[in-house]
């Protein structure tokens, strides 16, 4: 029993390479195919999430159901991730490669219909994402911008904005200027 658990149905380096493939197919499909973050997943995406793991469990580890052999794709798996995490973190070129670029959903007040398909996008969740920066809607955005971590981040008009310590700060400069010509000079 003990023999089984422990050895290996295939060689190490098999598992290894097997590990680092499947790895760079699931980066390449989910960098081309979208940009968003856990958090907007809908239920179609973790439906897709949880069967492609299953789909790509039999490519990592072959026919090797052993613990070591599913410890060593685990552990390849995380160091080659933590690896990939540190080539993006000191080299641009690599961060575009596998985190891609910004994607504008709206340029100047107007909305980049083949964008939003592209990345699949709806109106809606970009009308939600207008609504938790306090505007109205999508006639109060300037630019709305899909970050490469999945963020939706919408810049609205600049009267659509709220006011800034430094608007409120020139207002009230402006009123004791007006109180102090109301008041002239006082007589006696």
């Amino acid at each position: 029993m003990w023999e089984h658990l422990f050895s290996f149905e295939i060689p190490v380096a098999d598992k290894i390479l097997r590990t680092v493939l499947v790895y760079a197919l699931i980066v390449v499909i989910f960098g081309g195919t979208g940009k968003r973050a856990i958090a907007s997943m809908n239920t179609m995406d973790f439906v897709v999430m949880f069967l492609l793991s299953n789909v790509v469990q039999n490519a990592i580890i072959g026919p090797d159901n052993s613990f070591s052999g599913g410890a060593v794709g685990a552990v390849t798996l995380v160091l080659v991730n933590a690896g990939v995490d540190r080539l993006a973190y000191a080299s641009p070129w690599v961060r575009r490669l596998v985190e891609g670029r910004p994607s504008h959903l709206m340029r100047d007040g107007a909305l980049d219909d083949p964008a939003m398909h592209r990345l699949g996008i709806r109106p809606v969740e970009l009308e939600h994402a207008v609504r938790t920066q306090n505007g109205d809607g999508l006639g109060d955005v300037q630019t709305a911008v899909l970050e490469t971590n999945g963020q939706l981040v919408v810049s609205l008009k600049y009267d659509q904005q709220s006011a800034t310590h430094a608007d409120i700060a020139e207002l009230r400069a402006a009123l004791a200027r007006i109180e102090a010509a109301l008041a002239g000079p006082q007589r006696q």
